[in-house]
């Protein structure tokens, strides 16, 4: 649980959350829940926020102040939808650089899972938590969204991950990895509204996309007939 924790934080907040494959919602089962929720809190809390280059910064600012406010106004629109917000990052100012676009980890509790911002890609530092009883509930929950991009579990059960591996609707899969990134010999495999075209970018994919194919067929027999 301990090393889930800092994974998902990583993953999460990593690059102030500004990365397609980013975590953005987690999805507790079972006894997960109490666990969790109180580590990824602290772990949000007690992240160090800054100027990058500075010595012990954990976490940068945001691309823009445009950028800061459309994050912080859809930390708004979740807690209006009924979410709690254990950790707030909105409204942080960093003392030497007080004009710059931070926004710090921020923890969605108990997000509506029809309710909008937990199916927008927020693009920043901003964790959404929800919980289910089981694995089935969860993996349907996945499967539900319009987007494909990544999913990633966390367990100790190899009949529970080779499960999640068929049947979870993305096309990137992590197995107690936070970020399914895949190396540039394998397609990275958006599915459903998180891709868009006939092939993906890499991998063999990418040469099939620029090469001509030619089929040709040819019949040497030794004595010519119609007979085969």
């Amino acid at each position: 649980m301990n090393m889930a924790q800092q994974i998902i934080a990583d993953s999460a907040f990593g690059c102030a959350g500004q990365r397609c494959l980013a975590v953005s919602l987690v999805i507790t089962v079972g006894e997960a829940r109490r666990t969790f929720t109180e580590m990824i809190c602290d772990a949000a809390a007690t992240r160090v926020v800054g100027y990058g280059l500075d010595k012990g910064v954990q976490m940068g600012p945001v691309i823009t102040m445009q950028n800061k406010a459309r994050i912080e106004s859809l930390i708004g629109k979740g807690a209006e939808e009924g979410a709690s917000v254990p950790v707030d990052g909105r409204g942080a100012v960093i003392k030497g650089y007080e004009k710059g676009s931070f926004v710090r980890p921020t923890i969605l509790l108990d997000m509506p899972p029809e309710g909008e911002v937990a199916r927008t890609e927020i693009f920043g530092p901003v964790l959404g938590l929800m919980h289910f009883n089981t694995i089935d509930e969860a993996i349907a929950l996945v499967n539900s969204g319009s987007y494909g991009n990544q999913a990633s579990l966390f367990t100790s059960s190899g009949a529970i991950a080779r499960r999640f591996r068929y049947e979870a609707d993305a096309g990137n899969v992590g197995i107690n990895i936070g970020v399914a990134a895949p190396m540039a010999v394998f397609p990275f495999s958006g599915w459903k509204e998180s891709f868009f075209g006939d092939m993906h970018g890499q991998g063999m994919d990418a040469v099939e996309f620029f090469t001509q194919k030619k089929v040709v067929i040819e019949r040497w027999p030794k004595d010519w007939s119609r007979k085969f």
